[in-house]
């Protein structure tokens, strides 16, 4: 059976304007965001970036719950705050004063907030069988592209990670066997950082190549 296939290929401008969006990507937190809201027209390009994604065994493994009245933005807020002061006595003094000056979501600032969730199939999927982890990966991929497309429509995005899964679930009253991967928040900004915040703040450093890329093998030490 002969598959239809596309011919269309990129040209050098359109491969650098790709690498800026990939470069200028940043993790967008409450300050930065404005209260102007977001045109649904730009919504759903984002929804239809996360659902171009690719998934294992074209399973599509996502469900995605739009979230802008604010009485549901302050009871996912109160799971932060408390999951945020767990956080920071984790780290040691130094870093814990840094950690506190922070700012690490936008979730009541941000016009629009989405979670996204993890849907198990209750059937075999192909390509997950070995690696069950592969549908979460999956959502993770959309994810990504919601941010990119995100960024290329000058919309700022920022993944909130410090909560309380089961709490999230609650409040948005998710089925059971659904899975928060993300809870994302949306809005145009004040501007993008230069490099991301937490390059700039110093809280680490960029990894080098070297550092990160294997050739062939790992040697043994």
């Amino acid at each position: 059976m002969d598959l239809p296939k596309s011919f269309r290929t990129f040209n050098r401008e359109e491969q650098e304007i790709f690498k800026e969006i990939l470069a200028n990507r940043r993790d967008v937190r409450g300050h930065q965001f404005l209260i102007k809201g977001i045109p649904d027209r730009e919504i759903d390009q984002i929804l239809e970036a996360a659902l171009m994604a690719p998934s294992v065994g074209f399973s599509q493994p996502w469900e995605f719950v739009i979230i802008k009245d604010l009485e549901t933005k302050l009871a996912i807020k109160n799971s932060f705050e408390e999951k945020n002061q767990e956080a920071s006595h984790l780290f040691e003094e130094k870093k814990q004063k840094a950690y506190d000056d922070l700012k690490l979501e936008g979730i009541i600032e941000a016009p629009l907030n989405i979670a996204v969730f993890y849907v198990p199939s209750k059937e075999p999927v192909l390509g997950q069988t070995a690696m069950p982890n592969m549908g979460r990966y999956s959502v993770a991929c959309a994810i990504q592209n919601m941010w990119l497309m995100a960024r290329s429509l000058n919309i700022g995005m920022g993944w909130v990670s410090i909560l309380d899964a089961e709490k999230v679930k609650t409040i948005l009253k998710a089925p059971e066997d659904r899975e928060l991967i993300g809870y994302l928040c949306f809005g145009y900004t004040d501007g993008f950082y230069s490099k991301p915040e937490l390059e700039l703040k110093k809280w680490d450093k960029r990894k080098l190549w070297k550092e990160v890329v294997v050739n062939g093998k790992y040697e043994v030490k």
